[in-house]
């Protein structure tokens, strides 16, 4: 995966913070972020670094809105972000069944740290959606 602009920018800074503290098993990230080319066997590394900055606020706060949406942007292309955007994208087509009709109810739940399922209804048809780290999925639709 190539890396440019602010994304690099951002990614770069990073991941030198984090070996500068002794995270040298980082190396070969700066490396591959400092040449402008990631390759798979570090896209983990990467994600967990990107992810990390942005739940914390980190990146926001060090490199402002543009670096917190270059790194949103950089992370969309990482096997986890792939994956969340599908999930999302899926998740849509589904609700499409409730397009037009009436909303009867709408509810959100807690069930874990960092995850909650929101539940529709909508003339008699329910929907229940899982939000968490990893996605959104439909749970269940039906009448």
């Amino acid at each position: 995966m190539t890396i440019a602009g602010e994304a690099r920018e951002v990614a770069l800074a990073e991941a030198q913070a984090v070996l500068a503290s002794g995270g040298e098993r980082f190396a070969p990230l700066v490396a591959a972020i400092d040449a402008g080319e990631i390759e798979l066997d570090d896209e983990p590394l990467l994600e967990s670094l990107l992810e990390l900055g942005l739940q914390t606020g980190r990146i926001r706060a060090y490199y402002g809105p543009g670096g917190e949406q270059a790194a949103h942007a950089t992370l969309r292309k990482l096997p986890r972000g792939r994956e969340r955007s599908e999930s999302t994208r899926d998740v849509s087509a589904a609700l499409s069944a409730l397009h037009g009709r009436t909303l009867d109810s709408v509810k959100i739940a807690a069930v874990a740290p960092g995850a909650f399922t929101l539940s529709l209804e909508a003339d008699g048809v329910e929907a229940s959606i899982r939000l968490d780290g990893n996605g959104a999925r439909l749970t269940s639709i039906g009448t």
